[in-house]
């Protein structure tokens, strides 16, 4: 089975090189990031099955399920993770297992590592998320990102956001006349005060570079004989 997996990889590699000149069957030729490999952290299985969903609908489309549950057996390496994988590879080899679609091996990956444990240590995560010198736009999207997987959603969710932001502008949230009612508008208003603050800034750095530049214009002008 290994040297299965070997044979499609090196197999994938020259399609996707050759391009749609070659006629390959791997569908869009368009560029898609390189996937890291998967070690069994819990706090992983997410991003890793998200990777391997796009990469599957974008260069798999033609391939057998087979070929493509060996193709994400390749990124399954190390920690805890090798011992499933050489139990599914034994198993997929004697025919002990069937998949009808690459989903369902996906579905069984995140049971066997992620299960409860995921949404925990994405809980874990978003309770130590602080703005700092991020833009909002930045922490908006690690906010997201994180909360995505985790039990928090509503109420508990905006709680969480409010603590994360900076204090000033929580303050002025906080301070609005119509309180803000979903996470979403802690979203957008966050990030318009943000937005604003940061551009008040600027300009008050170019007014101030400016004036400092006019007074050493000045000082020239009046040591002149």
């Amino acid at each position: 089975m290994q040297a299965q997996i070997q044979a499609l990889l090196t197999a994938m590699g020259g399609a996707m090189a050759g391009g749609e000149a070659g006629g390959s069957n791997m569908g869009s030729h368009m560029e898609v990031a390189k996937l890291t490999i998967f070690n069994g952290e819990a706090g992983k299985v997410g991003g890793f099955i998200m990777a391997c969903r796009l990469f599957v609908r974008m260069k798999m489309r033609g391939n057998t399920v087979e070929e493509q549950v060996q193709w994400v057996l390749s990124y399954v390496q190390g920690g805890s993770a090798d011992v499933w994988k050489e139990n599914v590879m034994e198993e997929l080899e004697a025919g002990e297992v069937e998949y009808e679609l690459v989903e369902e091996f996906l579905t069984s990956l995140r049971k066997e590592f992620g299960g409860g444990e995921e949404k925990s240590v994405k809980a874990a995560e978003l309770r130590k998320l602080e703005q700092g010198g991020k833009s909002m736009e930045e922490f908006v999207q690690e906010f997201k990102r994180t909360a995505r997987g985790s039990k928090y959603e509503g109420r508990p969710l905006m709680e969480e956001f409010k603590r994360g932001i900076n204090g000033g502008i929580r303050r002025k949230l906080m301070e609005v006349e119509n309180p803000l009612s979903s996470i979403e508008q802690w979203y957008r208003r966050a990030m318009a005060l943000d937005r604003n603050w940061r551009e008040s800034r600027r300009e008050e750095e170019r007014l101030r570079k400016k004036e400092v530049g006019g007074g050493a214009q000045k000082q020239e002008r009046q040591s002149l004989p």
